[in-house]
């Protein structure tokens, strides 16, 4: 009995000392900026001679001319909506909004979109511009709606119709008035049926050393948030403008149904800036002008690269909703304002 109770193991200690903690697993650190640049600018140095002789071909001479274009044309405008969010998110209060803004949302969304006639903006300025409004408490539907209606009818963009259209003053206040109603008709549509869960907006982090501190940490991070989107979106629209002839849209400019389509898809995919999309639609004399409007009033709501660009402030949950919302709503005013005006 002695003998079993010797072999027998103590028993466990109730006030045994605990077990050191574990140290957490290291994560994994991604590639910082600097790091992927150097990587870049390493793999150019070593591939230039493929690159060099793959760059000589026709079609990559039109495709890089392309999306230098593209870059070239939105970059300015996207500096200054960067600027503008900025500003908005380290200089503005919060309850600026509040007492600018309607309190009733179906007041405030055309509130916000003849708003948008005083910002002189392409759409690259107004994508970062409505993120910052929504940060800052303004309702999604107004915001949206003024991101619609800033590059489509701001004063440069109306002269610059006027000057592309001469003796065509009805084409002007097709554009317009096309525009205007598809972008507050959006803006009521999300106030009815919108969900705030689809949006996935990044947060600005405060800063202790003021608002000049909070303001170029928010440049920094919108610059490289939206600039690298919109690279994205322009090697899209160079890649489609570089592979489909336009020889092809000629069997289906006399149909007035496919004209309208046609123009409409191709707003979509050429990725135009605003400002200078009404020159390219007075080109297309093969097309009626109801057609036309469509190209100029699609092109500022949606294309391949603002869809990057609004996936990319807002998440692509919001971008695959809101993207054939805006399509069908721009083809349908034009058509309308078409019938009516032209």
């Amino acid at each position: 009995m002695s003998a079993e109770l010797a072999d027998t193991p103590p028993p466990a200690e109730t006030s045994a000392t605990p077990a050191p903690p574990r140290e957490p697993a290291s994560r994994r650190r991604g590639l910082t900026s600097i790091e992927a640049l150097a990587l870049l600018l390493i793999f150019g140095l070593t591939a230039r001679p493929g690159l060099t002789e793959i760059f000589a071909a026709p079609a990559a001479q039109a495709w890089s001319a392309r999306f230098v274009a593209v870059c070239v044309q939105a970059f300015p405008f996207l500096v200054l909506g960067v600027v503008l969010s900025a500003a908005i998110a380290a200089f503005v209060p919060a309850g600026f909004f509040h007492k600018v803004v309607p309190k009733r949302t179906a007041l405030a969304v055309p509130v916000a979109g003849v708003a948008g006639a005083v910002l002189p903006a392409c759409e690259c300025a107004s994508v970062p511009v409505a993120g910052a409004l929504v940060r800052r408490g303004v309702a999604p539907a107004a915001a949206f709606t003024f991101m619609l209606a800033s590059p489509a009818i701001n004063p440069i963009v109306v002269v610059s119709t006027f000057v592309a259209f001469p003796g065509d003053p009805r084409m002007v206040v097709a554009r317009v008035a096309a525009s205007l109603a598809a972008a507050i008709a959006i803006g009521w549509l999300w106030a009815k049926l919108g969900k705030t869960e689809w949006l996935n907006l990044p947060k600005h982090h405060h800063h202790d050393d003021g608002k000049w501190a909070a303001f170029w940490s928010a440049i920094r991070h919108d610059f490289l948030h939206a600039g690298g989107y919109l690279v994205i979106g322009a090697a899209i629209a160079a890649s489609l403008n570089t592979l489909v002839p336009e020889t092809w849209l000629q069997p289906i400019a006399d149909d007035p149904v496919l004209g309208v389509l046609a123009l409409a898809v191709l707003a979509v995919l050429v990725s135009i800036c605003s400002e200078s999309d009404a020159f390219v639609a007075a080109s297309l004399t093969q097309f009626s002008p109801t057609a036309k409007l469509a190209f100029m009033v699609v092109g500022p709501f949606i294309d391949v690269k603002l869809a990057a660009m609004q996936a990319g402030t807002f998440g692509r949950r919001f971008a695959l909703r809101f993207a054939p919302t805006a399509f069908c709503a721009a083809v349908l005013a034009a058509v309308l304002m078409g019938v009516l005006l032209l």
